[in-house]
């Protein structure tokens, strides 16, 4: 009767852990286009292929993460324990992906400084 119970936990708990993660990395790698071109200074080809691995990666890093914590336990063969844990699962999981999304942006923005700074003329350049 238990294996039963973790077997419905897997169920819901894999498709909404497949699902954030391509909300997510859909909604971070659309919007993340006007970064990489403006880093790769409008060079539109380069700018796809980075973000193209960047969101490989993304998938890569955070479905295996999502696959390394399935592990469900229920102390009690009850329902009310199976969703306290289903929750509990599901809240890290997507906390952790909060955390993932916040470091991919921070990517950016230092990637767009990094950019920038290039741009700016050297001022301890001997003029001509």
């Amino acid at each position: 009767m238990e294996t039963t119970k973790i077997l419905i936990g897997y169920a819901v708990y894999l498709p909404v852990a497949l699902f954030l993660t391509f909300y997510v990395s859909k909604t971070l790698f659309k919007n993340s286009k006007v970064y990489m071109l403006d880093i790769f200074k409008g060079r539109e080809e380069i700018a796809n292929a980075t973000n193209k691995l960047f969101e490989t990666g993304f998938y890569l890093l955070n479905i295996g993460f999502a696959l390394l914590i399935m592990k469900i336990t229920i102390g009690a063969n009850d329902y009310r324990n199976l969703i306290e844990a289903l929750g509990s699962k599901i809240g890290g999981f997507a906390i952790y992906l909060g955390i993932m999304l916040f470091i991919n942006l921070y990517f950016f923005f230092r990637g767009k400084r990094k950019a920038k700074e290039n741009q700016r003329p050297n001022p301890f350049q001997p003029s001509m």
